[in-house]
């Protein structure tokens, strides 16, 4: 992962590179997302027949491949050319949930058209919530059957790398941001040849094209919550949650899922880290109520440790777009194998051959005697865990 980050960093400009690496204010949350997750430990377990192992994970009353898939993420256009495609192709072609951002750079409806139902679209609320119910009834129509409310931008947040590199939406080109882009030809020839990306559901909706990114977000209320939960036929799941209490309140209103996540250390950096916050929130729901996880997962080993603290299916960002920006389509399928692989391995080495047995006897005790981290709690076993999955409803 570290290879392939690196070799985005060079391939892309700085200005790029900067926007998909960087996180809110001095970045701490995004670095205590990993460094939390990395001192959870896992718990070796011997003598057991692992030499199947099955990767599969069913969600929502979805079955996938893969118990991983792609987080939602806008304007992961900027990455190298065609990187929408790429990863709604690769939801299909390695049987995984794909989140397409309101803010992404190919229209909703033709991410659906090649991604199918593994294709789930990501909602933003901006001041005018009629506005952003053009975009639920846009994703309908589209026949997506699972949405993601993003509640945790009600504004966006101060990002130091940005500001110093003169990020804007649309790119305003001075000197320093000229010799970024023709210091790194590759990217720029690429992109010049098929066409700068947009906000393609933006534009569709707008006919001028008129975006501010730093538009006020807050119009995802509790009242919104219930009206959405009214309008949308389908699958709803609140991303964004880290607070226990809020996790109840959305479950009482008919959410069918909750998505744990800090946005990657991407809004507010003295957050806690997303892991912390995810066994508190399961003892809040249940065993049987799906939770989506995300932020600072980096490889095969973290997205077993977050099964095992109670998520139901987890999601990486960062890592597809540093993929993508070191290898175009081909350092994309690389990824996703190598991801999959480490998956496997740490199964093996724990001693489980399915997704569904992943619980927090994998959690190895710390130095203290107690499992790591110490606020987890003692979550169900194996089976109750699996049933609570099936049981979701189609």
């Amino acid at each position: 992962m570290e290879d392939a980050r690196r070799l985005a960093k060079r391939r892309q400009p700085r200005i790029v590179f900067d926007f998909i690496d960087g996180a809110a204010l001095d970045e701490r949350a995004m670095a205590l997302n990993r460094s939390s997750l990395a001192s959870v430990r896992l718990q070796p377990r011997v003598l057991r027949d692992v030499s199947q192992r099955d990767l599969g994970a069913t969600v929502l009353g979805q079955e996938f491949s893969l118990p991983f898939g792609v987080a939602p993420m806008g304007m992961a256009g900027l990455a190298w050319p065609g990187t929408d495609a790429a990863l709604a192709k690769a939801a299909i072609e390695f049987g995984f949930p794909l989140c397409t951002s309101t803010a992404a750079s190919m229209a909703l409806e033709t991410t659906r058209g090649i991604a199918g139902n593994h294709a789930w679209f990501q909602l933003y609320v901006g001041a005018s919530r009629d506005s952003s119910l053009m975009f639920v009834r846009r994703a309908r129509d589209a026949g997506y059957e699972t949405l993601l409310l993003t509640v945790d931008g009600p504004q966006l947040s101060r990002r130091i790398r940005e500001i110093r590199n003169g990020f804007t939406v649309p790119f305003r080109i001075g000197t320093r941001q000229f010799l970024d882009f023709a210091t790194h030809p590759r990217w720029s020839i690429s992109m010049l040849a098929s066409g700068i990306p947009s906000l393609a559901n933006n534009r569709r909706a707008d006919p001028h094209g008129h975006f501010v990114r730093g538009v006020d977000r807050s119009g995802a209320d509790w009242d919104f919550l219930h009206r959405l939960r009214k309008e949308w036929p389908g699958k709803l799941v609140v991303k964004g949650v880290m607070n226990s209490d809020d996790a109840a309140r959305i479950r009482e209103a008919g959410a069918d899922g909750i998505y744990v996540s800090n946005h990657g250390g991407r809004q507010l950096d003295s957050a806690p880290s997303s892991i912390s916050a995810l066994p508190g929130i399961r003892k809040t729901v249940g065993p049987d109520y799906p939770l989506l996880f995300d932020s600072g997962v980096r490889g095969g080993e973290d997205i077993v440790k977050a099964y095992a603290l109670g998520a139901d299916f987890v999601f990486l960002g960062r890592p597809f777009l540093y993929a993508l920006g070191a290898g175009g389509e081909a350092g994309l399928k690389a990824i996703i194998r190598i991801l999959s692989e480490e998956v496997s391995l740490a199964m093996a080495q724990i001693g489980v051959t399915s997704i569904s047995e992943i619980d927090t006897e994998a959690i190895a005790p710390s130095e203290h005697g107690r499992r790591t981290p110490p606020a987890a709690p003692a979550s169900p076993n194996a089976k109750s865990r699996e049933e609570g999955r099936s049981s979701t409803p189609s």
